[in-house]
C-alpha cells in the first residue's frame, strides 16, 4: 500500500503540474488532484506515526490532526479566494461529521473486527465531549440563531468575537491537557503494546511534513478551479461538493491513521486524531478561516444552514453517547458509519 501511494504521489503531483500548464480537461485534473492529496496525505500519516511514536498518542494525534487538517485549510483558503463561501462552510461540516461518523465509526468497526473490545482513556471521552458540544452546539448555532434579527456586517462582527473566544480556548484546552494537567489524561487502561521502531527519523518525518504540505498547497490551487465544472457535470450542489467531496479528499490523512491506528489496536492514539481534529477544525481552522476571509473578496461568517447544523448536533451527541465509556466496539463503529451514509444521502438528494 505504501508503495502504491509513493508511486501515486511521485507520478500524481507532476502531472498536475504539466496538466496546470498545458489546461488539460477540468475532470481529469480534479482525478488527478484528488489522487494527488490522498497519497501526499499517506506521507503526511505516516511521518506523524512516526513522531508519535516518540512523543506519545497525545501529541502524536495533535500532530497528525494538525498537519492533515493543514490540507483542509490550505484548500478552504483558495477556495475562499475563488468566492465560492458556501462550498468552505459545507467542507467544514463535512470535516466534522467525517471525522465524527466516517473515521470513527470505521475506526471503531476496523479495530472491533480483530479485537473484541477496546479501550480508551475515560478522561480523553469526557474532556472531548465537553468541547465537542461547547464547539458545534453552542458556537455554531449561537451565530445562526441570532443572526435572524441581525444584517450582514453586525453577523460579520458576531462570528469574528466568537472565533476569537474559540481560538483562545481551544490554546487554552491544549494548555490544560499537555501541560497543567497532563497526568489526569494517562489511562491506566491502556492497552499494552509492543515497543515500535519509528518508520523515519525525527528529522526525516519533519522534513516530509513540510514537503508533503507544500506539494498540497499547490494541488489544492488546482483542485479548487475544477469544482465548478464538478458541479455542472454531475449536477452536484456547492453543499455536497464540500461536505462529501472536499471533505473526504482534504481529510485523508486522518482517515488514513485513524484507521491504521485501531487496527494495530492503539485506540488512543485513534481516538486522538478522529476527535482531536473534529475539535480542531471547529475551535481552530474555523475561526481562522472567518479572520483570514476578511483579506478575500467575500468574507465569510460563521452561519451555517439548518441542515448542516442538524447534522453535526447529530453526530456530536451520538458520538458523545457512544464514546463517553471509554470502550468501543464492531458494531458501535458500524452505527456511526450508518449514521454518516444516511446524512450523506440527504445531502445528496437535498
Amino acid at each position: 500500500m505504501n508503495k502504491l501511494f509513493a508511486i501515486l504521489a511521485f507520478v500524481g503531483v507532476p502531472l498536475v503540474i504539466v496538466g496546470a500548464f498545458l489546461e488539460w480537461a477540468q475532470m481529469v485534473m480534479f482525478f488527478l488532484c484528488c489522487l494527488s492529496i490522498i497519497a501526499l496525505s499517506a506521507f503526511i500519516g505516516r511521518a506523524t506515526e512516526s513522531l508519535a511514536i516518540v512523543s506519545g498518542p497525545r501529541i502524536g494525534g495533535l500532530l497528525n490532526a494538525t498537519f492533515g487538517n493543514a490540507v483542509e485549510l490550505i484548500i478552504s483558503i483558495f477556495t475562499l479566494k475563488a468566492g465560492m463561501v458556501g462550498i468552505v462552510l459545507a467542507s467544514l461540516t463535512g470535516s466534522v461529521l467525517g471525522n465524527l461518523l466516517l473515521v470513527l465509526g470505521l475506526s471503531f468497526f476496523v479495530g472491533g473486527i480483530k479485537f473484541k473490545r477496546q479501550k480508551f482513556s475515560v478522561h480523553d471521552a469526557r474532556y472531548n465531549s465537553g468541547l465537542l458540544i461547547f464547539a458545534v452546539i453552542v458556537a455554531f448555532v449561537i451565530p445562526e440563531v441570532f443572526s435572524m434579527s441581525m444584517n450582514a456586517e453586525k453577523t460579520l462582527n458576531l462570528s469574528i468575537g466568537i472565533s476569537v473566544v474559540l481560538i483562545v480556548l481551544y490554546l487554552a484546552g491544549l494548555f490544560f491537557k499537555l501541560v497543567t494537567h497532563r497526568g489526569i489524561f494517562t489511562s491506566s487502561d491502556e492497552p499494552e503494546v509492543e515497543t515500535e521502531e519509528p518508520e523515519w527519523t525525527k528529522g526525516k518525518s519533519i522534513l516530509i511534513l513540510i514537503l508533503a504540505t507544500g506539494a498540497v498547497a499547490f494541488v489544492s490551487e488546482q483542485l479548487v478551479h475544477t469544482f465548478e465544472t464538478l458541479g455542472e457535470q454531475f449536477g452536484w450542489t456547492e453543499l455536497f461538493i464540500g461536505v462529501i467531496i472536499v471533505a473526504i479528499v482534504g481529510n485523508a490523512a486522518e482517515h488514513f491513521s485513524a484507521i491504521t491506528m485501531a487496527y494495530k489496536n492503539k485506540m488512543e492514539l485513534s481516538v486522538e486524531i478522529a476527535v482531536g481534529s473534529t475539535l480542531q477544525i471547529a475551535m481552530f481552522v474555523a475561526p481562522i478561516l472567518v479572520i483570514i476571509s476578511l483579506f478575500t473578496p467575500q468574507s465569510m461568517a460563521l452561519v451555517f444552514t439548518l441542515p448542516e447544523l442538524v447534522a453535526m448536533i447529530t453526530a456530536t451527541l451520538l458520538v458523545i453517547n457512544l464514546s463517553n465509556d471509554g470502550e468501543s466496539n464492531w458494531f458501535e463503529g458500524l452505527t456511526l458509519f450508518a449514521a454518516y451514509l444516511v446524512i450523506g444521502i440527504g445531502f445528496y438528494f437535498l
